[in-house]
């Protein structure tokens, strides 16, 4: 086996065992999914600061009606007043 690549190597895997190909499928969607909603959070979040310079504190920026959750249950955010000063 010296001198063959993981690729290969997987492929001699998957035909020899093909009920491998689902589970080789949803561990490729699970970590897939992972990585965006991470990359969803450490570019959408308020607790991410990734411009000190010019803006060093982005949670200040929000306003009662952006939603930056990932899933609202019963909140709606169109119909929140704004009840704290501005700094």
């Amino acid at each position: 086996m010296a001198g063959t690549g993981l690729g290969s190597r997987l492929y001699k895997q998957i035909k020899r065992h093909p009920a491998l190909i689902p589970m080789i499928g949803f561990i490729g969607l699970g970590m897939g999914s992972a990585a965006l909603y991470l990359l969803r959070l450490a570019l959408r979040s308020p607790d991410v600061c990734w411009d000190r310079k010019n803006n060093p504190e982005p949670w200040n920026r929000l306003s009662p009606n952006d939603q930056y959750k990932f899933l609202a249950v019963s909140t709606d955010y169109k119909k929140l007043k704004k009840d704290r000063p501005d700094f």
